[in-house]
C-alpha cells in the first residue's frame, strides 16, 4: 500500500476538509458569467489552472494546457495517467510551504468556493450501474423475491449490472422532480399510473474512464487502473414502486432512469491508493479473468443524511466502500470481457453500497424493510421513504495517519410532480 506523502503547505485548510493537499481533486466551475473551466480544490478554494498556466508555472508539463480552459474534463483526462500525475506533482510542490511562485499570485488563481458554481465535471456518453454489494443484494432478494434463497444464482460468479441512461446524471445541487409512472399493487388487477409514493435514494460511489478502449478490446484486472481516472460520490434516484413493477424481466428503467446525482469533484486514483485495504473473502471460487494479483479494496467512510422540509439535516445511514463484494478492477474487467468498448468520462457506478447491521444500509428501501416500517427522525417526523421537499446529501472520505482524502458531497432536493 502506498504512504502517504507529508507535505507542509502556506494554503490555509481548515480542519477535517475533505480538500488536503494529498487529494487535489479536479472539477469544473465558474464565477459569475464567466465560462466553466478546470479547477483542482484545496481547502475552500479552487486553484483556476487555465490562470496559473496564464501566469507560466506549467511551462514543464508535457501537454497543451489549453485543455484547462474547456467546460469538461474530458479533454485534460485524454492527455494521459502520466499527464494526471505530474500535474499533482507540480501542484503540490507549487503548494509546498517554502515554495513562493504560486503564493506571490493567490490572489489571482485562487477561487473561494462559495463565489464557485460547480458543473458536471465530464462529458458522460454511458453510464453503467452495478450491484456489487452482497448486503445490499441480499437485503433486496428477501424483500422482493426470496427471503430463503435472496442471491440470484450468478450473483456471487460475476458482477451484476445494468445499463443507464447517461443523459439524466447531474451535479450535486441539482433538484430532483418525482417522477411519474406504471405501479402495481399485489391486491389490484390492473396497474395505474401517477407520481411515484416510494421515492429513494441510493448511496453509491463511481469511476470514470480514463482511457478508451476499441470495440473487442478486453481490460483485464491488472491492467484495470491504467484506464480508470477517479471516483465520486453517486445518488441513484429510484422509484421504488415503478421499479417492482416493470423490473421483471428486462431489470431496470423508468423506475431509475428520471435522475442520477454526483458530486462535482473527481478524486483520483492516484490520491485513493494509500487507502486501500482487503478485499471481501469470496465464498465462491471465481473464474480466472475476475480474479485480481492484489486482492483489494478502499476504505472509504460514507455516510448519507437527509433533511426533512423545515426540518434537521440528520445522519441515517453509516457505511464504507470496502464492503463492495466486487472492487472496480473486476468491474471494468466484467464490464470489456465480452469487447465492449469504453470511452474517457464514461460513468460505472457502484450499486447501493451496504454494511452488515441496519446503521449501515444505502437506501430507505432496506431501512424501512420496503415501507413496512417507519425511519424516526426528530421533531416526531417519520419517513419510509422520500416526501416532497426531503433533501439527501451523501458524504464521503478515506482517513489514514491525520491526512484525510474526501469526495465532498452530492445533495438534492425533491421537488413535487
Amino acid at each position: 500500500m502506498s504512504k502517504i506523502k507529508n507535505i507542509p503547505t502556506w494554503v490555509s485548510i481548515p480542519e477535517q476538509s475533505d480538500f488536503s493537499v494529498q487529494n487535489l481533486p479536479f472539477g469544473i466551475f465558474s464565477v459569475g458569467k464567466s465560462s466553466p473551466r478546470v479547477g483542482i480544490a484545496i481547502g475552500n478554494q479552487i486553484i483556476d489552472l487555465a490562470a496559473v498556466a496564464a501566469y507560466g508555472l506549467f511551462v514543464n508539463l508535457n501537454f497543451n494546457v489549453a485543455v484547462f480552459e474547456k467546460s469538461t474534463l474530458n479533454d485534460f483526462i485524454a492527455t494521459g495517467k502520466t499527464n494526471w500525475s505530474s500535474l499533482r506533482n507540480r501542484i503540490q510542490e507549487l503548494l509546498n510551504e517554502d515554495n513562493y511562485e504560486l503564493k506571490s499570485i493567490a490572489k489571482e488563481v485562487l477561487v473561494p468556493m462559495e463565489k464557485a458554481t460547480m458543473h458536471l465535471p465530464v462529458s458522460i456518453g454511458d453510464y453503467t450501474d452495478f450491484y456489487s454489494s452482497r448486503e445490499h443484494a441480499t437485503n433486496v432478494g428477501k424483500l422482493f423475491r426470496d427471503p430463503e434463497n435472496a442471491l440470484m444464482p450468478n450473483w456471487e460468479h460475476m458482477p451484476v449490472a445494468y445499463h443507464g441512461r447517461s443523459s439524466s446524471i447531474v451535479v450535486s445541487g441539482t433538484d430532483i422532480r418525482r417522477p411519474s409512472g406504471q405501479t402495481k399493487t399485489s391486491a389490484a388487477t390492473a396497474p395505474s399510473f401517477g407520481p411515484t409514493t416510494s421515492l429513494d435514494f441510493e448511496l453509491e460511489m463511481a469511476f470514470i474512464i480514463g482511457k478508451s478502449t476499441n470495440l473487442g478490446d478486453q481490460v483485464s484486472t491488472d491492467q484495470a487502473e491504467d484506464h480508470i481516472f477517479g471516483m465520486v460520490l453517486f445518488n441513484d434516484w429510484s422509484a421504488r414502486d415503478i421499479q417492482k413493477w416493470e423490473y421483471v424481466p428486462l431489470g431496470p428503467f423508468l423506475g431509475k432512469s428520471f435522475a442520477s446525482s454526483m458530486s462535482p469533484w473527481i478524486v483520483t486514483l492516484e490520491a485513493l491508493q494509500p487507502f486501500k485495504t482487503d478485499a471481501v473473502k469470496k465464498d465462491t471460487e471465481i473464474l480466472p479473468y475476475l480474479k485480481c494479483v492484489q486482492d483489494f479494496n478502499i476504505d472509504i467512510n460514507l455516510e448519507a443524511y437527509i433533511q426533512p422540509k423545515n426540518g434537521e439535516e440528520e445522519l441515517i445511514s453509516t457505511t464504507n466502500y470496502k464492503y463492495l463484494y466486487w472492487n472496480y478492477c473486476q468491474q471494468l474487467a466484467h464490464h470489456t470481457i465480452n469487447g465492449c468498448n469504453v470511452n474517457i468520462g464514461d460513468l460505472l457506478a457502484s450499486g447501493t453500497i451496504s454494511g452488515p447491521d441496519e446503521n449501515s444500509f444505502g437506501s430507505l428501501l432496506e431501512i424501512t424493510a420496503g415501507g413496512k416500517k417507519s425511519l424516526s427522525l426528530n421533531n416526531n417526523v417519520e419517513r419510509k421513504f422520500l416526501e416532497d421537499g426531503d433533501s439527501i446529501t451523501l458524504c464521503g472520505f478515506a482517513q489514514k495517519d491525520n491526512v484525510r482524502v474526501g469526495f465532498g458531497e452530492v445533495t438534492a432536493k425533491i421537488l413535487p410532480q
